[in-house]
């Protein structure tokens, strides 16, 4: 991943400050890296911590599907490394609507890839 790409900077900014309790500081840089996204691959990964912004299900859902959307359009090796978490957040986004088959599913997707689903880690 290239740090020097303006919207991964911004993500990796966001994500500092998320992890500092600075949740307002961290979600206004996730939609500056929205904004600044000029292709596929900086939308995915900006969409990708911009549903982290949202406690609504339905807008968690909207930005998780935009990001795995985004990684599809571009089919790219760039995007490779993310699909195990898009798959799980994209899972996580069926479980916050109720629609368990749907979770499992990406849930298994995910788990195709190496990476198990832990519930707690995902709240």
């Amino acid at each position: 991943m290239d740090t020097t790409n303006p919207v991964i900077a911004l993500c990796i900014a966001g994500s500092r400050a998320e992890f500092e309790h600075r949740r307002a500081a961290a979600y206004a840089l996730y939609a500056q890296a929205w904004d600044a996204a000029t292709d596929d691959y900086e939308a995915c990964i900006a969409a990708h911590y911009v549903a982290r912004s949202f406690t609504d299900p339905r807008e968690i859902f909207r930005w998780n599907r935009e990001a795995l959307d985004r990684a599809e359009a571009i089919n790219d090796e760039r995007v490779q490394p993310f699909y195990p978490s898009l798959y799980l957040n994209r899972g996580r986004s069926y479980e916050l609507l109720g629609e368990q088959a749907e979770a499992e599913r990406f849930y298994g997707l995910a788990a195709a890839l190496g990476a198990v689903h832990q519930p707690d880690a995902l709240r």
